[in-house]
């Protein structure tokens, strides 16, 4: 491991993650690295948002943070777009195994800098933690492909149905049955917003109400089963 600058700190790591080994392996190796310091770790991203707001981790907030995408209840990118929401500052890394194009393009979207599958090593690992503390996206060659093909899909979606990828995000919950509150808080943005998709929804789709949107995005083959 590198030594470090005398007038440097080590940048402060918040590893998220709902598996416990997960995070004591993250956590072990970076205690030999003298450029990080873990400065604590939590089971999901809500867990996490709301022990930053505690001040829960000696009042500090972490310049980086190495989250987990598949989570119960608040996944990684709604974690992700959460907590930059309320911590713009905060370099955040998506650490999965799931390799995913669909996936990859609502991270980077949602904020994350880089999108790092667990199979790769640890140095593999510390050089995208270096990468994202400058700003710099990191990323293998099988996930720059698959945020390509993604983008790819989704601009040539987009294009034929004329729907942006909010209010995509909004027809799908709505198939789901959430109510507009239900939709702001999962979306973080208000209710007065979510009303303005859903009006601009039914103006796009010739539609009439949700339920009709709902019949349309499973017909659409959208909504997965």
């Amino acid at each position: 491991m590198s030594g470090l600058n005398a007038m440097q700190s080590p940048s402060g790591v918040l590893i998220v993650d709902d598996h416990e080994m997960v995070r004591a392996g993250i956590r072990t190796y970076l205690m030999l690295d003298d450029r990080f310091e873990v400065i604590g770790e939590a089971s999901g991203g809500q867990e996490a948002i709301d022990r930053l707001d505690a001040g829960a981790f000696g009042g500090r907030v972490p310049q980086l943070v190495l989250m987990d995408l598949m989570m119960p209840g608040m996944d990684g990118v709604a974690s992700t777009r959460a907590m930059l929401a309320k911590y713009p500052h905060v370099r955040i890394i998506i650490l999965t195994s799931f390799l995913e194009d669909d996936k990859i393009v609502a991270a980077i979207e949602a904020g994350a800098v880089s999108y790092v599958l667990k199979t790769v090593s640890a140095d593999e690992l510390v050089y995208a933690m270096q990468g994202a503390l400058r700003g710099m996206p990191v990323m293998s060659g099988d996930v720059s492909q698959a945020l390509t093909r993604g983008l790819r899909r989704r601009t040539a979606q987009d294009e034929e149905e004329g729907l942006t990828e909010r209010e995509r995000e909004v027809l799908l919950l709505i198939a789901e049955g959430k109510s507009n509150k239900e939709i702001g808080d999962e979306l973080h943005i208000s209710i007065k917003t979510v009303k303005t998709h859903v009006s601009n929804l039914l103006m796009k789709c010739e539609l009439e109400d949700r339920t009709q949107l709902a019949i349309y995005a499973h017909r659409k083959g959208w909504v997965k089963a």
